[in-house]
């Protein structure tokens, strides 16, 4: 008996333990079970809830779902284009090699021309060879010039409660207007020594797209 044909839909809130347990099947492909934090609850909220933060396709034979791409979209500033960016891309072991990833990739291209986006992106486990030969295959360029940068746990928090401005207490900034009647405060010298430095410093552009 011939199988059913795969189909592709997009993922709706009642697919929310569907998608966990694909994504549980990807960490545990990748050997990263021990990052796994996702709940259905998360995805439900995060993806089919008021501010969208992804798009989920899903990939099925007959009724079964046998894959899935989780994306969302960037912004590039070289090309002035939004990026579809595929943050998920996986298809079941027995599934592989029968037109899974192909017809979802093939999907995914289709919005990103649609949504006039200048690029697709993801990223891959350097391991990952087979992945790597079908994503070459597909006209895909590696760009190992570039490197993942990530700030999680402690470190973003710890971030986050950094101080907002390195002003002292009690000390009015250059561009406020101090109360009716009270004189600007008289700068020092070295306030006014350290201003000129800063304007001379070139100002850093953070490359990322």
């Amino acid at each position: 008996m011939a199988k059913p044909a795969l189909t592709i839909r997009r993922a709706t809130r009642r697919d929310a333990p569907t998608i966990l347990a694909l994504i549980r099947g990807l960490a545990e492909y990748e050997r990263l079970e021990h990052e796994m934090d996702a709940t259905a609850a998360r995805l439900r909220r995060h993806g089919f809830g008021r501010g969208r933060y992804f798009e989920t396709l899903l990939c099925l034979r007959g009724r079964r779902a046998v894959g899935f791409a989780l994306y969302f979209f960037t912004y590039s500033t070289f090309l002035a284009r939004p990026t579809l960016y595929l943050e998920d891309l996986f298809v079941l072991p027995e599934e592989r090699g029968r037109g899974a990833g192909t017809l979802l990739l093939s999907t995914l291209a289709r919005v990103a021309a649609r949504k006039g986006c200048g690029r697709m992106e993801w990223a891959v486990l350097d391991w990952n060879a087979p992945s790597i030969t079908f994503y070459e295959g597909l006209g895909a360029v590696l760009r190992r010039d570039w490197i993942l940068t990530r700030l999680t746990g402690e470190p973003l928090r710890r971030l986050a409660r950094a101080p907002r401005s390195r002003s002292r207490p009690g000390t009015a900034r250059a561009h406020e207007t101090p109360p009716p009647g009270q004189q600007p405060p008289k700068r020092r010298d070295e306030d006014v020594a350290q201003e000129r430095r800063t304007n001379l410093t070139p100002s850093i552009r953070v490359r990322g797209s």
